[in-house]
Formats: structure tokens, C-alpha cells, sequence
């Protein structure tokens, strides 16, 4: 009779230990998913493109040798300023004085065989008039029956010879003369070929290479050898980046640009787009185009080859409603919708398309449940994208996410049995 009791007060305690673990655990069941929120934003957007690219000189001019031969002195050196038609290198010229030489040693040759030439033109010419006074005197006396017809015929015969004869010497003689005419070219070709040894800078500017040194043997066969570069001006750079493919479309002459270098962290340059070349270059099967932006350099601070980061504006507006990309990637627990099928999912690059797209935007009800609503997108950053939505004002409460469930500090502790 006295353990009756005792036992009833451990059932009960059981009981109310079960029962209060149970609504714990359904409590928390049927608790409520708690969300992010975020709203809705009025101001600018602005559409970039960003890539990468190098720092080159606007005009950069290679300087090579048209002749061999060994670099007899070097007049300039890296960061040398040149002007226009000054002599920067010189080949040993000994060899191609000597071709001087013997050119103009063969054109005086040609020339003395060319006055021999017209001499026997001239005696030709004297023996063909001869001739023809011999010819005319004789078909005077046959006419007189004075001489025979044979005489008459000889002294023809005579004659044809003289004319041929001079007809030759004038044929030599004009051969003569071509053959003066070439050797002069030759002459001057070896004058060229001599005056070639002076190298010469062709533009005003900045030497930025040096490949040669005294001493050394270029060959010029197939292809000029490098010995310069000389940057035009260098106040005056360019950019030459890299567009995808999937932006380059949206890219024209014209627009904004900027762009920062590493050797100056803190400092942003701006410049603009000057040319979009259709040439393409693919590298591992992807497709870049080249854009030429162009980069004032004033200061001279641009070093070719520097490695720019370049923002290209694409599309700009001003006072319009964003909302952040977050939240139109999310999709509430029990949606039944995928996020990928969103436009702006992740991956996607930013587009500047002016309502072209759908997306939906969830919003918490009066309960806090979540609601939809179908938007049209325009102008997107990668992070905010432009609203078209009468229904929606600045400050409107969106979903980006789920808040996580706060930790709780320990399990409930159960009745202490005596």
C-alpha cells in the first residue's frame, strides 16, 4: 500500500516528461522558416564589361637592316629620344665601298667599249656614203655606155654591204649603250646598298627595344632583322583588350572606358573605345575579339606592356528601381520552381537588354508567407538589375534568402527521479 503512491508519482512524471518533449518537438516542426529581406532601391545603373588587356605605344615602328654585315657602332640606347632621319646604328661599310668601286670600274669599262662603238658607226656611216657616190658615178657612165652593166652591179653590191654594215654597227652601239645604262643602275644599286649601312631612325620618338650590340652579325635574307623599336609617342597609348565573344556584341566606338594597372593601384585612367577589330583570335576553342581603347598618358607614367584591367560602359540610366540579383535567384522552400530557370541565375553575364526578360521577385504577405510577383527586367550590373513594375516603389520588402535557425543552448533536462 505505502509503494502505490510512490509508483503513481513515477508514472505521472513519465507522462508529463513525454508530453512535454512532444510539443517541443512539434512545436519546432511546425515552426515558420525565417527569410532574409532586403528592398527595393532607387538610383543609377550602370552596365560594364570587364577585361583585360595591354598597354602598347599608338605607333611602334621596327627597325631592321635591308644588308648584312656586322654592327660597326650602336649611336642610341634604351629610352634614347630620336628624331626623324637621325643615324642611330652603322654596318662596317668596308664591304660594300668595295662593290662601289668595282661598279664604277665596270660602268667606265662599258663606256670606252660604247665610244668604240659609235666610232664604228661613224666609219660605217663614212664607208655607206662611199659607197653611194661610187654606185651614183657608175650607173652615170653605164648610161653613157662609158663601163659594163657588171661594173654598175658591183658597185651595188657595194653599196648593200656599206648600209648593212652600218645597220650592225648601229645595232652594237645601241647595245653598247644598254649595257652602260646597267651598269649604272648597278652603280647606283651599290650606292643604295652602301648608304643602307647607316641606319637611320624613320619617325620621331622613343627607343623602347634594343636587340643588337656592337659587334654583331645581322643577316638580312628573307626577312629584315629586328634592331629597333621606337615608340611614335608616348603621351599617346592604347589599350589592346580581350572581349568574349558573348559581350563584344553590345561593344561600339564611341563609348566610355576605364581602367586601372597594378604599378599604380589607387589611380584609375579613363580613355574610350576607338576600334573594334573583326578579326578573331581563338585560344583553347574560346573567342576574344580585340578592342583598341585609347589611354592619354601625359604624365608618361604608362609603361608599354603594362597589364590593364579595362571597365567598358556599355549602358548607363539614372533614377531607376533596382533590386539585387539575390533576389531574383530565390526560390522559397515548396516553390516547386528551379532556380537555374531564373534569367540572372548564376553564371549568366550581366546583360543590358531593356525589358527583353521575365523574372519574379517574392515578397512576405501580410502572415509573413511569401508571395510572388511577375517582373519585367531592363538594365542589370551583375549585382542589381533594373525593375519594370508599376506595382513595386522604392523601399518594397523583397526575399533574398533563409535566415539560419538560431542554435539552442541545450536540451531540455528532464524530471530528476529520487
Amino acid at each position: 500500500m505505502k509503494r502505490r503512491p510512490l509508483l503513481l508519482f513515477l508514472v505521472a512524471a513519465l507522462l508529463s516528461a513525454v508530453g512535454y518533449g512532444g510539443y517541443r518537438y512539434l512545436g519546432k516542426g511546425a515552426e515558420q522558416p525565417r527569410f532574409k529581406l532586403a528592398k527595393l532601391e532607387s538610383g543609377s545603373l550602370t552596365a560594364v564589361v570587364s577585361s583585360t588587356g595591354t598597354l602598347n605605344p599608338v605607333v611602334s615602328v621596327q627597325v631592321g637592316s635591308q644588308v648584312s654585315g656586322q654592327i660597326k657602332e650602336i649611336l642610341v640606347d634604351f629610352n634614347s629620344p630620336v628624331k626623324a632621319g637621325q643615324l642611330i646604328a652603322r654596318i662596317d661599310p668596308e664591304t660594300f665601298q668595295l662593290r662601289v668601286r668595282q661598279a664604277e670600274a665596270d660602268l667606265e669599262a662599258v663606256r670606252a667599249a660604247a665610244a668604240v662603238q659609235r666610232a664604228e658607226v661613224a666609219r660605217a656611216a663614212a664607208s655607206l656614203a662611199d659607197a653611194l657616190r661610187d654606185l651614183e658615178r657608175k650607173t652615170l657612165l653605164v648610161q653613157k655606155y662609158f663601163i659594163s652593166t657588171a661594173e654598175r652591179d658591183k658597185a651595188q653590191t657595194a653599196f648593200d654591204v656599206a648600209r648593212a654594215s652600218l645597220q650592225v654597227a648601229e645595232a652594237q652601239a645601241r647595245s653598247s649603250e644598254a649595257v652602260v645604262r646597267q651598269r649604272q643602275s648597278q652603280l647606283a644599286q651599290a650606292k643604295v646598298d652602301l648608304e643602307r649601312t647607316a641606319i637611320r631612325s624613320p619617325v620621331n620618338g622613343i627607343v623602347v627595344k634594343r636587340s643588337v650590340d656592337t659587334g654583331q652579325t645581322v643577316a638580312a635574307s628573307l626577312q629584315a632583322p629586328e634592331l629597333f623599336i621606337i615608340a611614335r609617342n608616348l603621351s599617346d597609348m592604347q589599350v589592346e583588350a580581350s572581349i568574349d565573344e558573348a559581350d563584344v556584341g553590345r561593344i561600339h566606338q564611341g563609348q566610355k572606358a576605364g581602367f586601372t594597372v597594378d604599378a599604380f593601384p589607387g589611380r584609375a585612367f579613363e580613355g574610350s573605345v576607338v576600334q573594334v577589330r573583326k578579326s578573331a583570335q581563338v585560344v583553347s576553342n574560346v573567342v576574344t575579339y580585340t578592342v583598341i581603347i585609347s589611354a592619354a598618358n601625359p604624365e608618361l607614367v604608362l609603361l608599354p606592356g603594362m597589364t590593364a584591367n579595362v571597365r567598358i560602359i556599355v549602358a548607363q540610366k539614372d533614377k531607376v528601381l533596382k533590386a539585387p540579383n539575390t533576389a531574383l535567384r530565390f526560390r522559397p522552400p515548396g516553390s516547386g520552381e528551379d532556380k537555374s530557370s531564373s534569367p540572372l541565375a548564376p553564371g549568366v553575364a550581366a546583360q543590358a537588354a531593356s525589358g527583353a526578360s521575365a523574372g519574379r521577385l517574392w515578397l512576405p504577405d501580410e502572415t509573413g508567407k511569401p508571395k510572388s510577383v511577375q517582373v519585367r527586367l531592363g538594365l542589370t550590373d551583375g549585382s542589381m538589375t533594373e525593375i519594370l513594375s508599376n506595382e513595386l516603389r522604392e523601399g518594397t520588402a523583397v526575399l533574398v534568402g533563409i535566415a539560419a535557425a538560431a542554435k539552442t543552448s541545450a536540451a531540455p533536462v528532464g524530471p530528476r527521479f529520487p
